[in-house]
Formats: C-alpha cells, sequence, structure tokens
C-alpha cells in the first residue's frame, strides 16, 4: 500500500458505527480505504489491550499513556502486515464508505494559539496599517485563548452562520443579526492524552509523553461579531460557535519522518520556551495543507513555517500551573506562509475582504451560505511515502 496516504505507517484512530448497528460507536484504524474494528479485532488476537480498544471513544486509550499508545499501535501494525495475521485482521475490516464516522473523543478544553508569524503580520497590517504589525509580546510568548469545547464538530457537521452584534465603520451603534464576514481559519490541532496535576507545568521534553496525537482543523471566524466584542478581552461569539475537526487522529509517532526544526528565533527565549538545547525535540512538523472552497484551490499553508511549536505551547499553557486533562485539544492557529498563495484565511486572502477572489462560480471576500470548505494535509513518511492527515470539511448553512 506504498501509494496510499493511509497505509502502514500511518495507522489514525477514529470512532465509527455501522447501518446495522447505528447506536454502537466504536473505535476504528483507517487502512488505505477501509477501516480495522479495533475491538473485534483485539479480542480476536487476545490483546492485552482488549478493554481499552472496545471502549465507546478515544479517551481511554488516550488516557492509557504512552507506552500503551506505542504497544497497541505495534500491534496493529503487525495484524494488518504480518503474512500470519493479515486474513484474520481482514474479516475486522470494513469498507469506509459504508460506515458512518463521529467525533473521536470527548472534548474536555479547548485553546487556540496565534503562532504563525505570516498569518499575525498579515492581520496587524490589515488592523494597524500605520502601527507595528505584531504586538510587543508575540516573539516572546505562544499567544492564545480558551475556546469553547462544546461545540467542536467533526467533518461533516453543518455549519449554521451566526448571529451576534456587528458595528460596520461609521455607524453610530451596532446592529444585530447574521455574520456577513464569515471566515475560516487553517489549523492543526493537537490532542492531549496524559493527564497532568495541577500545579505541575509540562516541560517541553515531556511533550510527546501527553499528546496523544494530531488533526487537521477549521477554526471558524466571524470577523465583524468578532471586531466587535474582542477589546478588551479578546475573542467570544466569533469564534465559538463552530470549531470542525477531522474524524481521523493521527498518533505523533506517524508523523516522525516530518520533524523539522522550527524558523529562527529574533530573541532569546526564557527557559521553559528555549528549545534549542540539546536533547530537545525541534518540534515543527512539515505539514502541507490545502484549503479548497466549493472544489477550488485556495491556498496551501506550509505548517513548517510556523514561529512558535505544539511543544512550546503546550509548555506556555501549563507553566502556571494549569492541569491538562484528557480530551483536551489546542489549536496552532491561521497556518499561513510567507506567499500570498499559502495563507489559511479569508481575512488574508481578501486583504480585509477589500481584494475579492475571483472563482469559477464567482467573487468571495467571505463565505456566502452554501459554501463548502475543505482542508486536506500530508507529511512525508518514512523511504519516501506519504502521510495523509484526515480531511475537515464543513458547509455553511444559513443563520438559524
Amino acid at each position: 500500500m506504498s501509494d496510499t496516504l493511509f497505509g502502514p505507517d500511518n495507522l489514525p484512530y477514529g470512532l465509527f458505527s455501522t447501518p446495522d448497528a447505528p447506536g454502537h460507536r466504536r473505535l476504528g484504524v483507517r487502512f488505505g480505504d477501509d477501516v480495522l474494528d479495533l475491538g473485534a479485532a483485539a479480542a480476536t488476537f487476545g490483546s492485552p489491550h482488549t478493554e481499552v480498544l472496545r471502549a465507546p471513544s478515544l479517551n481511554a486509550l488516550m488516557a492509557a499513556g504512552r507506552p500503551v499508545w506505542q504497544a497497541v499501535r505495534a500491534e496493529v501494525r503487525a495484524w494488518l502486515t504480518d503474512e500470519t495475521h493479515r486474513e484474520t485482521a481482514a474479516r475486522h475490516l470494513l469498507p469506509l464508505h459504508q460506515v458512518r464516522l463521529h467525533l473521536p473523543f470527548d472534548v474536555a478544553d479547548y485553546v487556540d494559539f496565534y503562532a504563525s508569524e505570516h498569518h499575525a503580520t498579515n492581520v496587524g497590517r490589515i488592523f494597524r496599517p500605520d502601527g507595528d504589525a505584531l504586538t510587543p509580546n508575540w516573539k516572546h510568548l505562544p499567544i492564545g485563548y480558551h475556546g469553547r469545547a462544546g461545540t467542536v464538530v467533526v467533518s461533516g457537521t453543518p455549519v449554521p452562520r451566526p448571529r451576534g452584534q456587528r458595528k460596520p465603520p461609521g455607524e453610530p451603534v451596532p446592529a444585530f443579526g447574521p455574520s456577513q464576514r464569515l471566515d475560516i481559519e487553517a489549523e492543526v490541532g493537537f490532542v492531549v492524552g496524559t493527564p497532568s496535576a495541577m500545579g505541575s507545568p509540562v516541560e517541553l521534553a515531556g511533550f510527546r509523553e501527553h499528546v496523544f496525537g494530531v488533526t487537521l482543523l477549521n477554526d471558524w471566524s466571524a470577523r465583524d461579531i468578532q471586531a466587535w466584542e474582542y477589546v478588551p478581552l479578546g475573542p467570544f461569539l466569533g469564534k465559538s460557535f463552530a470549531t470542525t475537526i477531522s474524524p481521523w487522529i493521527t498518533p505523533l509517532d506517524a508523523l516522525d519522518a516530518a520533524r523539522v526544526a522550527p524558523p529562527p528565533r529574533d530573541f532569546p527565549l526564557l527557559p521553559y520556551l528555549d528549545d534549542s538545547a540539546d536533547g530537545i525535540d525541534p518540534g515543527g512538523y512539515d505539514l502541507h495543507m490545502t484549503v479548497r472552497l466549493n472544489g477550488h484551490t485556495l491556498a496551501e499553508p506550509p505548517f513548517s513555517t510556523m514561529y512558535w511549536t505544539a511543544a512550546q505551547q503546550l509548555a506556555h499553557m501549563t507553566v502556571n500551573g494549569a492541569s491538562l486533562r484528557t480530551g483536551d485539544l489546542y489549536a496552532s492557529g491561521t497556518v499561513s506562509g510567507a506567499e500570498p498563495a499559502q495563507r489559511g484565511s479569508l481575512l488574508e486572502l481578501t486583504w480585509g475582504g477589500r481584494e475579492p477572489l475571483e472563482l469559477p462560480d464567482g467573487k468571495r471576500a467571505f463565505l456566502e451560505d452554501g459554501d463548502e470548505v475543505t482542508l486536506t494535509a500530508w507529511a512525508p513518511g518514512p523511504d519516501g511515502t506519504r502521510i495523509g492527515l484526515g480531511d475537515v470539511t464543513g458547509r455553511v448553512t444559513p443563520a438559524e
């Protein structure tokens, strides 16, 4: 299966049900265009991890810790590739198109960061054309905000256009109604497995012990609602209405060949964020993302350009003693590169709506009802292979 993005070097985890048992949710691993029923396979092969693999979500496996993650991954790989096991494993493979995919884990908390220097610079230039593009703190700490876990949804879930207060420039008072500047943010999410105790920060070296895997993520944004509400406390209703993730969680170990160093830092970092020391994981990942609107390619953001790494974000998120819970999700922030065709939001691609995109189905400054956005990504794998991240799709529906 060397030509697939979901071969034996990938093996992402998901949650599925079948038409004959729609209420029975089962853990699965994607293998090509099939899904391995993990619980059934584990029972057949007598796995010591059968109990956690028969759970109705990924949380039990994620909470079990890195040694179990590695052991289960090795088992699954053997079941699917070892000649002595493949015939038995094949009895537990289901065609992907015949199953329904669900949100793969119970989301505990959600944090969104702002880690792309190119994105932050573009946004600064759009909103502060006569001032500094970056705020004074930007290169000293990973900026983020605490979001809403209850509206994290799985790919394919419709996204109703949000309502809220908007105050157009020049108007004396705000108006209320559906957002007129609905946007996307192409991001990468990191899913926490192993929890931590309150008062015990997670150091940079602890990243791989706590983070279970990676997912593509679209953090939908109502720019007009956000612009009116975010001073002085930050994003709220403009962000909390929907965040879409992939149904597949790619294990960190599947991305070993994609690990790269982050861009050079412009200022010395405080010790808890300093990843230049010997023995510290470089922290960056070479992920190649694509953003499509109604099937048309809008941008190809490169994740390798992100200034702040996921390990630094985790260290910063916990340095004050905040604890981690199994199922915590934190996102990179919009991924944008140096080139115009690498910008991960319509805000940047249309420069604040002033330069609408010319698309085959008409101009777009921001999203219209009926628009469908899809994020895809791949990463280098071992021996020249590619590792696919599960697609993220959402269609905008009219305000309810």
